[in-house]
């Protein structure tokens, strides 16, 4: 008679629980692999497609105010407004990679003495917030901002960063990139602009919602001056010369003349902006100056690169 087994009861051991904090350190750093994989592939896609809106544009967007940008790749855009935004924004764009320690310690220092507030914030830390990130966000925004800077510097390069800044920077209410500002304030596209219309569109990015291209006054007029009078010395001095290595720098070509009035865009009735044709020309302020002497308004400073940052985006 064959001898009778028990059948074996399987065993199921009890799941041990992690202790919470091991989970929750699990999960950051989960959250912290996740975002440098998403972050690192959303910079090296922007790398060859062009960003096709950003949180500024959807604000305006919601807000009524619509947003139209026209893009114009580099190798279209005035060699004038490429000069023109390095002299009023970044004058060390071509020399540091990505933040100018420099600027942003004289910007901390002026903004603790309850001076104007100044921003040290370079063209490529611009680049970062428009294309990736919001306005205003403090401290948080900040730590964004800087690993996205630190990012697009690697992975894109100088010319890159110049191309999308030039394409998202906001000109005007409701406009976006240079190209949609110089249709609207001077009636034709940005490869083929003055140095005194780039001149006018740099002075207006730092505060574009608040300023004009068209017959500036005050500030924006002396900012203007400046930024004229510093373009030259851009191109001359080589600080822009990691824009246009191993490039020919687009060929100047004149403003092609004015028929009719600029074209109008989202935002043009938020601004009291006379018809161009009517505008007077945009000539330096005077500057005081003895009896019987002549001065010119404004007096290139030695270095181009040191840049005016008064009221620039932080």
């Amino acid at each position: 008679m064959a001898k009778r087994t028990k059948p074996k009861i399987p065993h199921y051991k009890r799941k041990r629980h992690r202790p919470l904090v091991t989970r929750i350190f699990g999960w950051i750093v989960k959250v912290i692999v996740g975002f440098v994989l998403i972050s690192v592939l959303w910079v090296l896609a922007y790398k060859y497609v062009n960003p096709p809106i950003t949180a500024n544009m959807l604000v305006d967007i919601i807000g009524g105010r619509g947003a139209t940008r026209d893009w114009m790749p580099i190798t279209k855009l005035d060699h004038d407004m490429v000069d023109a935004a390095i002299a009023g924004e970044d004058g060390k764009f071509c020399s540091h990679h990505g933040f100018d320690f420099q600027a942003i310690e004289n910007a901390m220092k002026n903004n603790a003495s309850g001076g104007r507030i100044r921003g040290g914030s370079t063209i490529s830390q611009q680049t970062a917030k428009n294309v990736f990130l919001w306005n205003g966000g403090g401290y948080v925004r900040k730590g964004f901002e800087a690993w996205f800077t630190f990012l697009i510097e690697h992975i894109w390069g100088k010319r890159r960063i110049m191309e999308v800044y030039l394409n998202v920077a906001e000109t005007g209410i409701g406009t976006y990139g240079v190209n949609a500002g110089s249709l609207r304030y001077f009636g034709h596209d940005a490869s083929a602009m003055t140095a005194t219309e780039a001149a006018r569109i740099a002075a207006v990015l730092p505060l574009p919602k608040e300023r004009g291209a068209i017959a500036p006054k005050g500030f924006t007029r002396r900012y203007g001056n400046i930024i004229l009078a510093r373009e030259p010395g851009i191109a001359a001095g080589g600080y822009d010369s990691c824009i246009y290595k191993g490039y020919a720098p687009p060929q100047k070509k004149a403003p092609p003349p004015v028929t009719k009035a600029p074209r109008p865009l989202p935002g043009a009735e938020y601004e009291s902006a006379k018809p161009l044709a009517t505008e007077p020309s945009y000539v330096p302020e005077p500057a005081p100056a003895p009896e019987n002497q002549s001065q010119p308004a404004v007096e290139p400073p030695a270095n181009p690169a040191e840049t005016v940052n008064a009221f620039t985006n932080t």
